[in-house]
């Protein structure tokens, strides 16, 4: 496991905040927990950098017009239509 300890009133104090109800062996073992979840960030921590590549810049294509579906075209295989539009189920 790992070597960093957490203190039982921590937990307590995370679970108060997720409004999480613990009994006192939960929190023992999610301090023990928490305890591992630190000990693989101080592992990510060891982990050499490496080069990495030049930023990219500008990798949107450019805007072109195309021609577009006419009103019926779009609206041929809609469920319902009504006034020339996509008519859709009421929300409220």
């Amino acid at each position: 496991m790992s070597d960093a300890s957490v203190d039982p009133e921590e937990v307590r104090h995370v679970a108060g905040l997720a409004r999480v109800a613990l009994d006192e062996e939960e929190v023992g073992r999610f301090a023990e927990q928490f305890a591992d979840i630190l000990a693989y960030f101080d592992t990510l921590d060891e982990v050499p950098e490496v080069d990495r590549e030049r930023d990219l810049v500008n990798v949107m294509r450019p805007d072109e017009v195309h021609e577009s579906l006419d009103q019926s075209a779009a609206l041929a295989n809609a469920p319902e239509t009504e006034d020339g539009q996509f008519k859709g189920p009421r929300v409220s």
